[in-house]
């Protein structure tokens, strides 16, 4: 009834995030694989963590803190909050009221990554993408490097390609108007 869950609230994630928030524990294997995942696809993004707990009755509080930290901190351009999976106990710190609200009253987009593909959350919908499991997340969050490598390089090869081109017509003018400047030396009429 509020909206939090309406799609027109949600923003939109950068193109190319510079800096980019972790908010999940820092000894899961969620973390290792953001970290791997996010390393491999953009290298040029500087990761800060905000280590909470993610599950059991302070993690709660502690993911609320943490995503209010990250907007008070106002570094990170985009925030990855979740854990990898476990049983519908595990995952209940994201489905808290005030985790929810806390992400949807985030200025910095935010990611949701909690579980796996199954598995649904209330911070999944309130977020402003849902992804699968965390290595999804930082897919969806940051370009394909080796794409944007291709794709560049491709445009360098036909920069190339038309600047030759250009430089072969003015050479070409070049010589007709050399040519002609001989034609009308003085010495020649």
């Amino acid at each position: 009834a509020e909206g939090l869950f309406d799609a027109g609230l949600k923003k939109a994630l950068p193109r190319y995030p510079g800096r980019i928030g972790l908010v999940t524990s820092p000894s899961g294997a969620a973390v290792r694989d953001l970290i791997h995942v996010l390393g491999r696809r953009w290298p040029v993004a500087q990761l800060r963590l905000y280590p909470v707990p993610v599950q059991g009755a302070e993690a709660p509080a502690a993911i609320r803190d943490a995503i209010a930290a990250a907007n008070r901190h106002g570094w990170a351009d985009v925030l990855i909050i979740g854990r990898g999976g476990g049983s519908l106990e595990d995952l209940w710190a994201f489905n808290d009221e005030g985790v929810a609200r806390a992400v949807a009253a985030s200025a910095i987009p935010v990611v949701s990554a909690v579980g796996h593909e199954t598995d649904f959350s209330i911070s999944d919908f309130v977020a402003d993408l849902r992804a699968p499991t965390p290595s999804a997340a930082a897919e969806t969050a940051t370009p394909d490097q080796a794409a944007l490598l291709e794709s560049l390089q491709r445009a360098q090869r036909q920069l190339t390609y038309r600047m030759d081109g250009r430089l072969q017509q003015h050479a070409q003018k070049l010589d007709h108007a050399a040519h002609r400047l001989q034609q009308r030396h003085p010495s020649r009429r």
